[in-house]
């Protein structure tokens, strides 16, 4: 077994940069025959269902002879995300209204033709954290699910420790020629020698001896002789390393736990750090986010998502979401604690993490193609058991999400539906699926499928998406201030099956919530797994299976696929079966292949070349549209000038100075403005002004103000993103990285 720490990959971003179709930044120049066009940023009004978006962006507009005009364009447009490069195309961009609050009416339907022709019509990439900052409070429309919070078992320990899970009762997998068995449904390696009725355990440095499944356990150096019989392999090759025992003088206390469990572990005596500006202190020598609020000296703690909180460290612990001291949204956006923002009710950082959930990813599916690469596994006859509130039943016996409705089955496999008359095929790709499966609770194992849609888009083809949910990110607690977290809360017991004559039961257990040390990382909008604590296998959920007719089993993110035809590589995603190359994952579209499944926002055909004149970077959407970003001197370029130009909601154009101060553009000039407090009178029209000095109302500056603040905010985000990405993609989690499991099983 590998016994490197395995990454469970829940949502997903490809970890590569490049120049291709990405922001380069605002605002952006075009130029054609001696007249001029540069549009500045657009002001998000909107984005219905994250598909469609409402603005209107600030520009202007030189003619070949004439002098500058500057405008508003109020639009809507489609959008299509990438969520590997953090990237939203505008598409069918339908321009609503275009307006020169200082031209002459005479020389309007001019420079609007003019705006026309320059505007370029193929997709504008635009980063996806400036929409989010641009909808800051907007966008409140949330699906919440009903997930559970109560407390998982909670360990606690200030010197080295693993925590051993088990998913219910031990199963054990005889090993060919020994007397040895393997315990399959456990996070660490863990071997039952029959002749002595003892366990034993491997962990990172050594080996431990239990006589109780349970322990205690205690270091040993004595393995049974067997040990060196293990076969060699894909399934043994990491414990054979440890045999025999190695040298440690440094043992590990091991706690167990059978049910849904978590370590808060500290390297050695606690030491805490106060954060500036809060009573908080966090623990600094501890990979857990666990803080002490010093005014009530109650300790908190964030566990896949979730608060808990206790007065003392071996608690009881209880969920405190829905009352967290304020402090914590006081947390400064630099503090090493940053990132648990995203948990705190309230925060513009729970709100970008509940809108980054929501947005969709979409692939245009070629139906044909798509059917021939599916086929269903069961463990025997398939059985099917009753989703309660509803008409339908799901499959337990498979790895796969099979929902019976009446007498029609379908299949939600890798974020494509399919059905079939039979529930083991033939299958077909489906058109649409009944509405009763968007009503499955969230205590159904197979809840996450009801956050993938599908519609008929032509004879040949579907659209296929989902959300973060099926993933199993999912938003909760709405009416204080909707955040996310990992997992239902919802603990569902895996499914054991004894055939007639068996010795040992087909097994598959289902995705946990609890058990990996799940944090969320706001760079890829998704939740990240694994510490040496948890073992090489974390709570992998439905990554282990065992099949007693074969002898084989598998486990973890290296568990190979036997579906058939697609790549294996080292992640795994317990919810939805995928397996991904890179360290935070991949998109749960991405094994279909292109010819299948053509990925919205993805480039298909995308390609880069520097020449003479910049870098040019070239993308076509699954639209068909295509497109051309030039870095340098000709086309759509990327300015330095000042881009802080806005569209006041009056219907007039405005800057911010360096010195903070706000100037509007009118007859060909910018003109300082007086702000409300400066008004000697609400009633005073601009018109009736002498001088270069305007009035501008009290809801105009209070809009400008916020524009002002999410545009850089939107820039900010949007910098860290790439130069997150430019580092690797790498994510620290304060202790150690994240490392890859390898090794592959077949079933």
């Amino acid at each position: 077994m590998n016994k490197l720490l395995c990454l469970i990959a829940v949502f997903v971003f490809t970890v590569t940069f490049s120049a291709v179709a990405q922001d380069f930044g605002w605002p952006r120049q075009v130029t054609k025959d001696g007249a001029t066009l540069v549009y500045y940023q657009p002001q998000i009004d909107s984005w219905d269902n994250y598909r469609t978006l409402k603005g209107r962006m600030a520009f202007s507009l030189t003619p070949s002879n004439g002098r500058q005009q500057a405008g508003i364009a109020s639009f809507t447009a489609g959008t299509e995300v990438n969520k590997d490069t953090r990237t939203a195309y505008f598409n069918a961009l339908n321009l609503t209204d275009i307006r020169f609050p200082s031209l002459d009416e005479k020389e309007v339907p001019a420079m609007t033709t003019l705006f026309k022709e320059l505007m370029p019509t193929n997709p504008q990439p635009i980063a996806v954290d400036r929409l989010l900052a641009d909808l800051n409070g907007k966008n409140t429309d949330v699906k919440a699910a009903a997930v559970k919070n109560d407390p998982p078992q909670i360990f606690y320990s200030t010197r080295p420790a693993i925590l051993l899970l088990m998913q219910g009762e031990p199963v054990l997998s005889p090993i060919a020629k020994t007397g040895l068995q393997f315990v399959v449904n456990t996070n660490w390696d863990l071997f039952y020698e029959k002749s002595k009725k003892e366990y034993y355990l491997m962990a990172d440095k050594g080996w431990y001896l239990s006589k109780d499944i349970k322990g205690p356990y205690t270091l040993t150096r004595i393995l049974p002789k067997d040990m060196s019989k293990l076969p060699t392999g894909e399934n043994f090759d990491e414990v054979k390393k440890m045999v025999p025992p190695p040298a440690t003088t440094q043992p590990e206390q091991v706690f167990f736990s059978d049910g849904p469990a978590e370590m808060i572990l500290f390297n050695g005596t606690p030491v805490y750090t106060r954060i500036p500006g809060t009573e908080l202190l966090y623990g600094a020598n501890t990979d857990n986010d666990f803080f002490v609020d010093n005014s009530t000296k109650q300790y908190y703690v964030l566990l896949s998502g979730r608060w808990f909180s206790a007065a003392n460290t071996s608690g009881p612990w209880e969920y405190a979401g829905d009352k967290l001291p304020e402090d914590f949204k006081k947390i400064p956006s630099n503090s090493p604690k940053s990132r648990v923002l995203a948990s705190v009710p309230g925060t513009i950082e729970a709100s970008d993490a509940v809108m980054l959930a929501q947005i969709p990813t979409t692939v245009s599916v070629n139906k044909q193609e798509a059917a021939a690469k599916v086929s269903v596994h069961y463990d025997g006859t398939p059985q099917f058991k009753p989703i309660e509130t509803t008409k339908l039943e799901y499959a337990v016996n498979t790895q796969e999400k099979v929902i019976k409705d009446g007498d029609l089955y379908y299949l939600c496999f890798q974020g494509i539906w399919f059905m079939s008359t039979r529930p083991t095929g033939p299958w077909e790709t489906a058109n649409s699926v009944p509405q009763e499966i968007y009503s499955i609770p969230p205590s159904s194992p197979v809840y996450n499928v009801t956050y993938v849609t599908q519609v008929e888009t032509s004879s040949t083809t579907v659209e296929s998406s989902y959300t973060a949910g099926y993933l199993g990110m999912f938003i909760f607690g709405a009416a204080l201030g909707a955040t996310i977290a990992y997992g239902t809360g919802w603990w569902y017991p895996p499914y054991f099956y004894w055939g007639p004559g068996m010795m040992y039961p087909w097994y598959h257990p289902w995705p946990m919530t609890y058990g990996a040390g799940a944090i969320y990382n706001p760079w890829t909008g998704g939740f990240a797994v694994g510490r040496s604590v948890y073992g090489p296998y974390a709570a992998a959920g439905s990554a282990a299976w065992y099949n007693p007719a074969t002898g084989r089993y598998g486990r973890a993110a290296s568990v190979q696929g036997w579906y058939g035809g697609r790549t294996v590589a080292h992640s795994y995603n317990p919810w939805t079966g995928a397996y991904g190359a890179t360290a935070q994952g991949h998109n749960a579209y991405s094994q279909w292949g292109t010819s299948v499944a053509a990925k919205n926002g993805h480039a298909i055909q995308t390609g880069h070349v520097t020449t003479a004149n910049g870098t040019i970077a070239g993308y076509r959407t699954r639209s068909g549209q295509s497109g051309t970003v030039v870095h340098g001197n000709n086309g759509t370029v990327i300015r330095g000038n000042n881009g802080n130009v806005y569209a006041g909601h009056d219907g007039n154009v405005y800057r911010k100075n360096a010195n903070g101060n706000w100037t509007q553009f009118n007859n060909g000039s910018w003109q300082h403005v007086n702000t409300p407090d400066k008004n000697i009178s609400g009633a005073t029209r601009n018109n009736n002004i002498s001088g270069a000095t305007r009035n501008i109302s009290g809801e105009t500056m209070h809009g400008l103000d916020q524009s002002h603040f999410n545009r850089q905010r939107g820039n900010m985000q949007t910098q860290r993103f790439q130069n997150w990405q430019r580092s690797g993609g790498g994510f620290n989690r304060g202790g150690g990285g994240f490392q890859r499991g390898g090794g592959r099983f077949r079933r």
